[in-house]
């Protein structure tokens, strides 16, 4: 399958990357070849389609009460075992595995943290709206602001926006669309997906993490600001002073996927400890 898109901005080299860890960083976020990429190409197309202002707004107000499901975090945890990304060009194995990876790698390198542990494990619980029946491309992959125009470091944007109807909408069509210039994220309408669900999650059930885990969970998957350096003219300087925090948490959600799975049910009770301190019991999903 042969697609018309530029490099990823994020096989740019974080410098404050391990150079040992980064040296095949040309391997990860492959979106011009690979086994995945007619899968992979297929989400973003459908993402790219139906994700509109109108879309957004009704899938906030469908979750928005939190009567999906009643449970534990590892419970969730345990539900991503049955999903497979299929926006990710770079794993094909149970997103649970991810969690747990990601987790590991920020308690290696953070081991002070105990918080930011924690959100390593919590970041792509959204997902499990997958499992309730939710389509891919409206849980999984990079997020973008809709009601303006897609910038230019979004995943495959020359080839996959020709049938969004807002981009024929003169409200949502220019740089800034809909918004005022640095209003900040938090009055951005981004794209629906398991970022969104999962901090709208931890606001309504009082997660005890500071800011900087709200913030991280809510974005991580912005790939084309935190990486690609776009839709600045919408940021605030708090959004530009937690951005380096995203930043930090990306490099471990990308560069600890390895076919190496590791031993979960050796970490369940580190990571339960956590869940009792920081969001404990059933929760409302």
């Amino acid at each position: 399958m042969k697609v018309a898109v530029g490099p990823d901005p994020s096989l740019v080299y974080r410098p404050d990357m391990d150079p040992e860890k980064a040296k095949d960083k040309g391997s990860f976020r492959n979106y011009e070849a690979g086994p995945l990429l007619d899968r992979v190409f297929a989400t973003y197309k459908l993402m790219h389609t139906y994700q509109t202002v109108d879309f957004v707004r009704k899938k906030h107000i469908q979750f928005g009460g939190f009567s999906y499901k009643k449970m534990t975090v590892l419970e969730a945890v345990d539900m991503l075992d049955e999903l497979v990304d299929e926006s990710d060009p770079d794993v094909d194995f149970p997103n649970s595995y991810h969690a747990f990876q990601t987790a590991e790698g920020i308690r290696k390198a953070h081991p002070d943290k105990d918080w930011f542990h924690l959100v390593g494990l919590l970041h792509d619980l959204g997902k499990v709206l997958v499992l309730a029946g939710e389509p891919q491309w409206a849980v999984v992959g990079d997020t973008f602001p809709v009601g303006c125009r897609p910038q230019a470091s979004v995943v495959f944007r020359e080839s996959t926006f020709q049938d969004n109807p807002d981009l024929q909408d003169s409200r949502y069509s220019t740089e800034l669309g809909m918004y005022q210039p640095h209003c900040g994220l938090e009055n951005v309408l981004m794209s629906w997906g398991h970022d969104e669900y999962m901090y709208q999650v931890m606001k309504f059930n009082k997660f005890a993490l500071p800011p900087e885990a709200f913030y991280m969970i809510r974005f991580h998957s912005f790939y084309p600001w935190h990486t690609g350096g776009d839709y600045r003219q919408l940021c605030s300087e708090r959004d530009l002073a937690m951005l380096p925090w995203v930043q930090e948490f990306s490099k471990f959600d990308l560069y600890t996927k390895c076919p190496e799975l590791p031993d979960v049910a050796t970490l369940r009770s580190y990571y339960q400890g956590l869940i009792d301190k920081y969001c404990p019991g059933v929760l409302s999903w």
